[in-house]
């Protein structure tokens, strides 16, 4: 949902950046959420070794960062304290949370400043897209914000905080009042508008559409098959 868009900080965040160390390392941040959900399980190094088929010396190399584990062991070691993969992924384990202060969030403004996006989701472990996205919006008095076509099979959540919001999918109309919530597909052209005469406010998920796969195909094989 952007037109022609900056990407800005408020002043402070300006003045601070992220640090990078350790706590970015994917050996680290994969032993530290080990050995916070085998603490929060009460299980002993022994114990899991036991519940997980993994041995006590991998888990031991795992959790002091000196090993990163196969997919295969991540897998045994999840089942058997009950969680996904992806919980060994994520940086906010480290203190259990992740605060996201107000003055560092980056936020998108658009080039006349009357449309702005602020982030409330922290940055992915290795950079890339995240599965969901949730963002604040704010828009003002009698602007139109064109949408970006996302992906196809990406559907956004909308709900209105504050003022009123016209939302336009495909040409097709629907005025959302404060508390009044929408979801659409947004492969499709799309736009937000602020009929009101004071500033809208709405809070959106995005959720991301799974990447498909890519095959590598023999440069020979695609000249057989012509």
């Amino acid at each position: 949902m952007h037109s022609p868009l900056t990407l800005v900080r408020d002043d402070e965040a300006g003045a601070v950046a992220r640090a990078e160390g350790p706590f970015d390392a994917l050996e680290y941040l994969v032993g530290v959420n080990l050995a916070r959900l085998r603490a929060e399980r009460q299980l002993s190094l022994d114990a899991l070794a036991r519940a997980s088929g993994v041995s006590r010396a991998m888990l031991a190399q795992v959790e002091s960062a000196r090993s990163v584990p196969s997919i295969k062991v991540l897998c045994k070691v999840a089942a058997a304290l009950k969680v996904s993969v992806a919980a060994f992924l994520r940086r906010h384990a480290v203190n259990g949370f992740e605060h996201l202060p107000a003055d560092r969030a980056p936020r998108v403004v658009s080039a006349d400043g009357r449309y702005s996006s602020r982030a409330l989701y922290p940055d992915a472990p290795d950079g890339g897209p995240r599965a969901a996205e949730f963002h604040e919006l704010r828009i003002a008095p009698l602007h139109t914000e064109p949408g970006t076509r996302r992906a196809p099979g990406t559907t956004v959540n909308l709900v209105v905080s504050e003022g009123t919001l016209e939302v336009v999918v495909n040409d097709r109309r629907q005025l959302l009042a404060t508390g009044d919530a929408i979801v659409f597909d947004a492969d499709q052209p799309h736009s937000l508008r602020n009929p009101g005469d004071t500033e809208a406010r709405a809070f959106g998920v995005t959720l991301n559409a799974e990447t498909p796969p890519r095959w590598d195909v023999p440069s020979d094989a695609v000249r057989h098959a012509h």
